[in-house]
């Protein structure tokens, strides 16, 4: 993807350090950050800006995760860029964990909230985790597993 102010393209092995970099400083979770599933958003000067993957687990789910921009890039449809061209790339059954306040962005691109007993036991056993501690950081945020089934593989 590219726009006039910021493209969308493969991390390379340059990127590993600011990916991490980035998402220990978000908060969200830093597992899996290997560097060849991501995809980067560079400024038109080459800054980095953002990033996310798709992550695989062991029992074959995938993940949509690892999902930031820095700051001051947020509202400028860089996040937009980077699920679009993840979900492109992907068109199986795909899950991921957010914030509550995430979920209508993410409505937005065929996900849905899913209950306790539709998870597969990794976003089972996290989002007990996961819940507890977000919910002792913020009173009114919940953390959301939401699943977006698997889209027509033809073009």
């Amino acid at each position: 993807m590219v726009s006039s102010t910021f493209t969308i393209q493969p991390a390379t092995p340059d990127h590993a350090s600011k990916i991490r970099s980035l998402i220990l400083r978000s908060g969200i979770n830093p597992t899996a950050l290997k560097w060849e599933r991501f995809l980067v958003a560079l400024s038109a000067d080459g800054g980095f800006i953002g990033c996310g993957q798709v992550k695989p687990h062991t029992d074959g789910t995938m993940e949509l995760a690892s999902l930031v921009v820095e700051p001051a890039w947020r509202g400028r449809g860089v996040a937009r860029a980077i699920i679009e061209a993840l979900l492109a790339s992907h068109r199986g059954e795909l899950y991921l964990m957010c914030q509550s306040n995430l979920g209508p962005l993410y409505e937005k691109f065929g996900f849905h909230t899913i209950a306790e007993s539709e998870m597969p036991t990794y976003f089972r056993r996290v989002s007990k985790l996961a819940g507890v501690i977000v919910n002792l950081r913020k009173v009114n945020e919940t953390l959301l597993v939401m699943r977006r089934p698997p889209h027509n593989l033809k073009p």
